[in-house]
């Protein structure tokens, strides 16, 4: 286990590989766990970094740094902290909003910005998600029995703090998410699972609007976890995503990428 200590308290991490920096930011629904088979698979020419979030995994709860602007501060001392000058980020659900808000504000820092699964409006979240009011393992009360495919969320769901859960989707809602994404000047991937139960697909017209920077893509036969689901394709998507990542078009291509949103 790593850690280091940010703003007097701890943070847990793993890092895998040697390479090109990637940083990986996981979901309401888990910790950095479920994105080993992908860190795996980018150690040959990546060296991966995953962090559990305040109230996640193994890193200290404490609910004052339960919203976007405390996640946002926790990434930019992380990587101060570990030496990463500039990096492509991966983030899923919650990770995904931190992302966007991330590049935001440290324009100089995030490279590009692969966001799964990603909540635009508040009427993207199911019902399920969207009233989740606390309690001991949200992802067991939020997934049911999906929860026993994905041994990676379920090993360490138990660990997640309920109201980590609740502030900060209260606080990720009270953003203007699709409004702010279309600030951002990086390189942007929308990517859903077609599938998910939870985050729902983002209407066509509500993407009609965005740069020639943020680009879409279904990830077919993947549900809330395209990380897990397949996690090999997803690992080939974030290596094209990064090579291509001034020419994303490029890959239009090939076929496994074809499938679209707008």
């Amino acid at each position: 286990m790593s850690a280091i200590i940010i703003e007097n308290s701890l943070v847990h991490y793993e890092a895998l590989g040697r390479g090109q920096p990637l940083l990986f930011l996981h979901g309401w629904l888990g910790s950095w766990r479920y994105w080993v088979p992908t860190m795996v698979d980018l150690a040959a020419s990546h060296r991966a970094y995953a962090l559990d979030f305040w109230g996640f995994g193994d890193s200290d709860k404490i609910a004052a740094r339960y919203d976007i602007r405390g996640y946002v501060s926790q990434v930019a001392l992380f990587v101060d902290q570990l030496g990463i000058d500039r990096t492509p980020i991966i983030g899923h659900g919650l990770g995904a909003i931190v992302g966007i808000y991330f590049a935001l504000a440290y324009p100089d820092r995030a490279e590009q910005l692969l966001a799964v699964s990603t909540p635009l409006t508040s009427a993207c979240l199911a019902r399920s998600l969207s009233t989740f009011s606390g309690g001991e393992n949200p992802a067991r009360i939020v997934l049911g029995r999906r929860l026993k495919d994905y041994e990676e969320v379920d090993i360490e769901a138990a660990k997640t703090d309920g109201q980590a859960v609740v502030l900060s989707l209260r606080s990720a809602m009270d953003q203007d998410v699709l409004s702010d994404l279309q600030d951002l000047e990086v390189p942007v991937l929308l990517v859903n699972g077609q599938d998910d139960p939870l985050i729902q697909l983002p209407d066509a017209a509500l993407l009609a609007g965005l740069g020639a920077n943020i680009s879409t893509l279904v990830f077919e036969g993947a549900q809330h976890y395209p990380m897990l689901d397949d996690a090999s394709k997803f690992a080939r998507l974030i290596r094209d995503f990064v090579v291509f990542r001034d020419a994303w078009d490029r890959i239009k291509l090939k076929n496994e990428w074809k499938r679209r949103i707008r």
